[in-house]
C-alpha cells in the first residue's frame, strides 16, 4: 500500500498503513532506522485554559503540495531513506492523534535531525488551521482560531 504526504480527514489512514508503506520503498532495506512523530492534542492552551476539543481545517490543495515538497526535500538529505508527513483534518478530543513525521534513515542521528526539520517546516509552512474549543475560569466555552505558526 503506497500512502501518500499530505492532509487526511480524520479515520482515514492509520499509522500501521504508514509504516507499511514505508517499510515497502524499494529502498527501505538500507534503513538502520524509523523515527516517528505523533502530535496529539494538547489539554490546556498556550493560555492555561482547558481545552475541550481541537478543530482542523487546511487549504487542502495548497497543504498537499508544501508537506510533498517538505518531503521531497528531505529525502534528498544525506542518510534519509524515506520522509512522510500526513496531518489530520477534522474534529479531535483530548489526546487523539492529529499529525504524524515519520523517517526512515540509514542511522538514528540521520534520523532525528531529519525529524526534527520536517517537524518545524510543516509547523511553519504548510496552511493548516486550528480552531481551539477552550473553557475559562469561570466555566464558560468559546472558540478561537489558531495558526500552526502561533502553537509551540
Amino acid at each position: 500500500m503506497v500512502v501518500s504526504a499530505g492532509v487526511h480527514g480524520k479515520g482515514t489512514l492509520s499509522l500501521s498503513n504508514i509504516l507499511s508503506s514505508i517499510k515497502n520503498n524499494k529502498n527501505f532495506r538500507k534503513a538502520g532506522a524509523i523515527g516517528i512523530f505523533i502530535g496529539v492534542v494538547r489539554g490546556e492552551s498556550a493560555e492555561g485554559e482547558a481545552v475541550k476539543k481541537l478543530e482542523l481545517e487546511a487549504y487542502e490543495e495548497k497543504a498537499n503540495e508544501i508537506l510533498e515538497d517538505i518531503c521531497g526535500d528531505l529525502k534528498r538529505k544525506e542518510g534519509a531513506i524515506d520522509v512522510q508527513i500526513h496531518h489530520l483534518i477534522g474534529e479531535f478530543d483530548i489526546g487523539e492523534d492529529l499529525v504524524y513525521v515519520i523517517v526512515a534513515g540509514a542511522h538514528r542521528h540521520d534520523v532525528f535531525l531529519i525529524l526534527q526539520e520536517a517537524v518545524e517546516r510543516y509547523k511553519k509552512e504548510a496552511p493548516i488551521f486550528k480552531k481551539e474549543y477552550v473553557t475559562d475560569e469561570k466555566g464558560e466555552t468559546r472558540s478561537i482560531w489558531i495558526s500552526e505558526h502561533e502553537d509551540t
